[in-house]
């Protein structure tokens, strides 16, 4: 189904390239014949006009899926992956990338949000609790074996593995670490940001995000302001969601730089690697931060060699979902890179908490330099909304991906039929 929230009316999520974005969900629901009422959800996330193309590839993939047997699906979801992703005539339109790799995303979290639910676990403890051979049974090393091998990964893992309960006692305990952007939206006025950034402090939160790339002077104004508001300890983070050629992003970055920003986001095109090589190199300590609209596994391998990326941002539904997610974050943590995940969209922010407390678990094993981005909005809409006390993501109990948005919210903002969208026509 096709779910969209009308946040432009507010200008939540506008930024450089985005001026006025509608979160959408391209939406799917599987469900058994068992008659137990057993229910998988997800999504792919859309800022709207389009989401009908990513509904329309989630159809696509329905023939794979629908009649398979599901016991048989879930002891081996590498191979399910794998059958979906390597569906030969879909396939040719991306391969692996575009429209049916972000349709993907969404049936194959759909059917981890069924299997969470089947064991009664939520998914960061399903996937825990498995063993180093079951999680690198579930990555696809096709294009990144030259990188990591499946005996590098699973060595990898194993050195974990002993100390993986003093990792979940810890995180469950003290939660895991989170920024905000809602504070640093490109359309807020200066009031509106100071407002919210005051609110953010009183919140717990000691990092910050703030949007950039539209006018020069207007940015060194409103960066200045943000700065002022959090104080000269409390980290400040810009991103420019794409908008600046490889020099003019060399040359904002720098003048940006008095006001001690820890990263700079996207800078440049998300296909440019060696743009962002490049880009790191002259910005230096300045950190590069990139990942939700990179397309594949494949292209955040060529960013990590190219040392283009000095954070990974992975994106719950960018790439084909969490076998591909968990496949990105090996990957990173053979570089030694931290993996802060983009959550700026419906439901992200429920995605990613679980990958983040996976890869502290059994993948990093550390939490040095790692914050999760929180965007405060929609989370009314979700049967299990993630809850950030202080700064901090609350580890989730419920079964499940946490990705189920509530019955009434999705007839409600169902496209163009909905009550919220015929309301407006």
């Amino acid at each position: 189904m096709d779910l969209r929230f009308p946040t432009s009316l507010s200008l939540d999520g506008s930024d450089a390239m985005n001026p006025d974005p509608d979160y959408s969900a391209a939406y799917a629901i599987i469900r058994t014949d068992a008659g137990d009422g057993l229910e998988g959800h997800g999504f792919t996330f859309t800022i709207g006009r389009g989401n009908q193309l990513c509904v329309s590839a989630i159809e696509a993939y329905a023939p794979y899926v629908v009649g398979r047997d599901l016991d048989e699906v879930l002891s081996d979801m590498g191979a399910f992956w794998r059958s979906l992703a390597g569906e030969s005539q879909l396939r040719w339109l991306g391969p692996e990338k575009g429209v049916v790799h972000l349709a993907l995303a969404a049936v194959v979290n759909a059917v981890w949000d069924l299997y969470a639910k089947k064991e009664g676990k939520p998914l960061w403890k399903l996937l825990a609790d498995m063993t180093p051979e079951q999680i690198v049974a579930l990555v696809d090393f096709r294009h990144i074996g030259d990188e990591l091998s499946p005996e590098a990964a699973l060595d990898m893992l194993r050195r974990l593995e002993p100390t993986k309960q003093q990792r979940i006692e810890s995180i469950t305990a003290n939660g895991l670490p989170a920024y905000t952007t809602s504070a640093g939206w490109l359309g807020y006025d200066d009031d509106k940001m100071r407002r919210l950034a005051r609110e953010a402090i009183d919140a717990g939160f000691t990092h910050m995000k703030i949007k950039v790339g539209r006018d020069l002077d207007d940015d060194l104004r409103r960066t200045a302001l943000l700065r002022e508001e959090i104080g000269p300890d409390r980290y400040l983070m810009v991103d420019a969601n794409q908008v600046w050629n490889v020099d003019e992003a060399i040359k904002w970055i720098q003048a940006l730089a008095p006001y001690n920003p820890w990263w700079i986001e996207e800078p440049t095109s998300p296909d440019d690697v060696l743009g962002h090589a490049e880009i790191a190199r002259q910005v230096a300590p300045i950190r590069v931060a990139t990942g939700e609209h990179i397309q594949n596994r494949v292209m955040f391998k060529q960013f990590l060699q190219a040392k283009g990326m000095g954070v990974c941002q992975i994106d719950a539904c960018r790439v084909g979902g969490v076998n591909e997610n968990i496949a990105i974050m090996l990957l990173a943590a053979q570089h030694n890179i931290p993996v802060c995940p983009h959550a700026g969209g419906v439901g992200l922010c429920e995605y990613v908490q679980h990958l983040s407390i996976f890869n502290y678990i059994a993948v990093a094993g550390n939490l040095d330099d790692v914050v999760v981005e929180f965007v405060d909005h929609l989370h009314e809409h979700f049967v299990d909304p993630c809850i950030v006390d202080n700064g901090h993501y609350v580890v989730p109990s419920l079964p499940g991906y946490s990705a189920e948005i509530l019955a009434d919210s999705r007839e409600k903002h169902r496209y163009p039929d909905g009550q919220i969208w015929v309301s407006r026509s």
